[in-house]
């Protein structure tokens, strides 16, 4: 009797698999083993227009045809097989020696789903497991060029990849044009992921393309995700906040200049702050900060290429440390961090370099 629960990795590279269901429920088997590649067979116990990315195969009517299908394959998938059927499809598997497996039918309701899907800061080992749970089951993902992505034919196999990803200063896909496609794609009946660098809801405009779906009556979930506002400090051996030092912290973007308002009221509140994409607006926080009472001395960190192999962290006063992110070159992508518990930091990033060698090396043992 095969177990539906085993989970057994198999090389099908060139081999015939016979995916059982009809051709909406079987597209992301079909697309796995696809990309696996393997020579794909469907069968279906209804009509069912071709399908051009498979070979169609006649529905077995008696016992001595489906002896007969399946011997000319080396795995048989059963997707949707009627009740009818299950045991005559056993027995021939049985008789034949022909390996049986089951697999989950997607969905196949109108419209789809989409699920916004927070990949972390970078790290591939910080996605989470509903992270990769989604991207398992998407049949597109709409991928940042922030979000980590060089492995979505691993943890997405067979869905459809588009890269909508965002420049500084450069949106090449615009963001309403990003929320017409993930509506479009539901729409169609398709399982949608929008994979976001960090968390969704963290200047990641997430809450826009939930409102987008929900104006739409397509079904939306959000997968949180590490958000680098914490993380990207952390690796670089910075708390946002300690004992004794902070009590709170403030994050908040760099893209466009804070009002002397919002100064103001930062260096009042007093505690870490975390700036997110603020190279470029350096010039006008540092100043503004020191304007409204920020003491010269207070410590900045200016964190490049978080969880990256060539993350460097550069420590300076709000005083100087325009002019010595100038002398360094310091760029984007950075995570800028004020307040004592900078003082925290390890000096230079020898520590957070091997511990992302470490995981790289663990990672390839997996």
């Amino acid at each position: 009797m095969p177990n539906p629960s085993l989970d057994i990795s198999l090389d099908v590279t060139g081999r015939r698999v016979l995916v059982l269901g009809g051709s909406r429920p079987a597209r992301r088997v079909i697309a796995r083993y696809r990309a696996a590649g393997a020579i794909v067979y469907l069968a279906a116990d209804t009509y069912e227009v071709p399908n051009p990315l498979v070979r169609s195969v006649a529905w077995p009517q008696s016992q001595a045809a489906w002896r007969d299908l399946v011997s000319a394959v080396d795995l048989v998938v059963a997707v949707d097989v009627p009740p009818s059927a299950a045991a005559a499809l056993e027995t021939a598997c049985t008789e034949k020696s022909v390996w049986l497996t089951r697999a989950a039918a997607a969905p196949v309701a109108r419209p789809g789903h989409v699920t916004l899907v927070g990949g972390g800061p970078g790290d591939d080992d910080l996605l989470t497991v509903a992270a990769l749970s989604a991207l398992a089951g998407a049949d597109i993902v709409y991928y940042d060029r922030l979000g980590p992505h060089d492995r979505l034919d691993e943890w997405a196999p067979g869905a459809e990849q588009v890269n909508v990803g965002k420049l500084p200063g450069h949106h090449a896909v615009p963001q309403v044009e990003i929320e017409r496609m993930l509506v479009a794609s539901a729409l169609a009946g398709l399982t949608v992921v929008r994979l976001k660098g960090g968390d969704p809801f963290v200047f990641g405009r997430g809450g826009e393309e939930m409102a987008a779906c929900r104006a739409a009556g397509v079904p939306v979930t959000v997968i949180s995700g590490v958000t680098s506002a914490i993380a990207v400090p952390a690796l670089a051996g910075i708390p946002v906040t300690h004992r004794e030092l902070s009590k709170l912290f403030t994050v908040l973007s760099g893209h466009v200049p804070l009002s002397e308002e919002e100064l103001a009221h930062l260096v009042g509140l007093g505690g870490t702050i975390v700036v997110l994409m603020g190279v470029g607006t350096l010039p006008h926080l540092a100043s503004g900060l020191a304007r409204h009472g920020m003491r010269a001395d207070m410590p900045v960190a200016i964190i490049e290429r978080g969880f990256s192999a060539h993350q460097r962290t550069t420590v300076a006063a709000i005083d100087t440390v325009v002019r010595v992110a100038g002398e360094v070159g310091a760029r984007s992508p950075a995570v800028l961090v004020i307040g004592d518990v900078v003082r925290l930091a390890q000096q230079d990033d020898a520590t957070a370099v091997a511990v992302l060698a470490n995981a790289a090396t663990l990672s390839g043992q997996r």
